[in-house]
């Protein structure tokens, strides 16, 4: 495809949704493009490096006339091919007849950094690709947006970030992209982590059919409850009327991964047994013991009980005021720190501690449930959180909400969704994953069939830890959706003690990965998938 035709007049005759209005559209051609980009930012496909590519940049703006927004959809299309490619998915094509769309973030739809990396490694294996910003902008937290005024929630930016852009970036991105190549998609794909994962499962309940495959990683699908995880250790240390150190919390955090290590059979740095770790290794059993702490410049710190509640609290989930546990808690060998932007962080100066909230719950509660930009989060008893958590199912629930178990008329359409979750996420619990796979296979019976779910045990939110990332999903979900060819076994990457790299898989649950012990030498030859007995989840 020539880039002659990258130009406004090629998408002057866009047929848009009834419900929009272009507002305006220009068109950039992009010639030598290069880029090189890392499996993690890809999430679910391999990296790839390339030079000398040309697209089509596509960048239109529109409204839902009365609502006073404002929404941009960016797209780019292939129109050479490449040069010095490395990809073990390369496609010499122009095209590939394919759209990829690639999700967001925190409270960014898309068009940021990831989403934008998700999209060179698209465009470098001849997808087109779409991203939107729901009419949100550059802002990386909601502070720009989430209020019209004190008291008053902006709905409409809420929604649109929430279903609404998602629905019509596929409508348009569909439309653009026969514009300029003459055709629609053949198949249309869907690639997200966290905000990008919820926004795939919303895909697959709200807008069933539109995308022929969904991948939706660590998605936060009961997002109040997320949320409610995310200030979840922040109240158990206001209740205690103390914050203890963030070294405290590691080093209890770290010697629960060199426990709890073997349990699985193998001794790789990696938690792989979660439910057997909670049962065998009390945190309470690290109080007094001395530690160096590098947040005080090295000097030797004894681990107090409080640092051992909060873990233990958060490893084990929420509890109402009343005592019930309600929600699932993270797991051990995940990151309660995360270099200051976990969700058991402290601020400690002059010997003195405070809590310091994760800012995604933190915005959630302040400006969307308290309706204010003065609101402190941090102040926050846990019968407030209750509350709290309760107002946000109450009054947007059905916004932001992706809890629907009732796929019908995804698996109708014929589509196909892989979901994947990182076993020791630090900010998102897999349990809740687990338990929409659950919930979905109590209604649809069959959902193995166009539903699949793979837990990576050693992968952090995302991307992270000793775990690479899930890097054969796509071309999975891509067999999937267009041979037929139904996932079993997927390729990662893990990163042993000694520094080696060694090829493993991962599973389709309620499968997990085994290993062979008579191989000589660990690889991938050597796993397998085994069934397991899972316990139906309820809290």
């Amino acid at each position: 495809m020539s880039l002659h035709l990258c130009n406004p007049s090629t998408f002057a005759s866009l047929l848009l949704p009834i419900s929009t209005s272009l507002l305006s559209l220009t068109t950039a051609p992009v010639t030598n493009f290069s880029a090189s980009v890392p499996a993690a930012y890809r999430l679910t496909a391999p990296a790839i490096s390339y030079t000398n590519l040309s697209f089509c940049n596509v960048t239109l703006s529109y409204t839902h006339p009365g609502q006073n927004d404002s929404i941009i959809i960016e797209a780019w299309l292939p129109a050479s091919a490449l040069l010095n490619s490395t990809t073990t998915n390369r496609s010499t094509s122009i095209w590939n007849s394919r759209l990829l769309a690639a999700g967001g973030g925190g409270y960014q739809a898309g068009r940021f950094e990831l989403s934008y990396e998700g999209m060179k490694g698209a465009i470098g294996e001849g997808y087109a690709t779409i991203t939107t910003d729901a009419g949100l902008g550059y802002s990386i937290t909601s502070r720009e947006w989430a209020l019209l005024s004190e008291g008053n929630v902006d709905l409409y930016k809420l929604q649109n970030l929430g279903s609404v852009s998602l629905g019509d970036m596929g409508v348009i991105g569909k439309e653009v992209v026969e514009a300029f190549y003459g055709k629609k998609p053949e198949y249309s794909y869907w690639n997200g982590c966290s905000q990008g994962g919820r926004q795939g499962v919303m895909l697959a309940q709200r807008y069933p059919g539109l995308f022929d495959g969904i991948l939706a990683g660590a998605p936060a699908v009961y997002w109040s409850e997320a949320l409610g995880g995310f200030e979840w250790p922040q109240v158990v240390m206001k209740e205690m009327g103390k914050w203890p150190n963030s070294c405290e919390v590691s080093a209890i955090g770290e010697e629960a991964t060199r426990q709890c290590d073997g349990l699985d059979g193998v001794v790789d740095g990696i938690v792989g047994d979660v439910e057997g770790c909670l049962d065998s290794f009390d945190p309470f059993e690290m109080v007094g013991i001395e530690i160096d702490c590098t947040d005080l410049e090295g000097r030797k710190v004894q681990i107090t009980e409080e640092a051992a509640a909060v873990v233990n609290k958060t490893w084990h989930g929420r509890e109402r005021a009343d005592g019930r546990q309600v929600w699932y808690g993270l797991t051990p060998g995940s990151d309660l720190i995360v270099n200051g932007s976990g969700i058991a962080v402290t601020n400690c100066t002059d010997g003195r501690c405070v809590g310091k909230p994760n800012p995604l719950g933190k915005d959630w509660f302040e400006l969307f449930i308290a309706k204010s930009s003065t609101f402190n989060v941090v102040n926050l008893s846990r019968i407030e959180l209750d509350r709290f958590i309760q107002t946000s199912k109450q009054e947007f629930g059905s916004f932001v909400q992706t809890d629907d178990p009732d796929l019908t008329e995804f698996r109708r359409q014929g589509s196909k969704m892989i979901t994947w979750h990182g076993l020791i996420d630090q900010l998102l619990s897999p349990k809740a994953t687990e338990r929409y796979y659950q919930q979905v296979s109590a209604i649809l019976p069959e959902t193995q069939e166009f539903y699949r779910h793979y837990e990576v045990p050693g992968l952090a939110h995302c991307f992270g830890g000793p775990s690479g990332n899930p890097t054969g999903l796509l071309g999975q979900l891509r067999a999937w959706v267009e041979e037929d060819m139904v996932p079993e076994a997927s390729p990662v990457n893990v990163t042993r003690l000694d520094g080696q790299i060694e090829a493993r898989i991962v599973c389709p649950y309620p499968q997990k990965p085994k290993l062979d012990t008579s191989c000589a030498e660990p690889s991938g030859g050597c796993w397998s998938c085994e069934d397991v007995a899972r316990p139906s989840l309820v809290v």
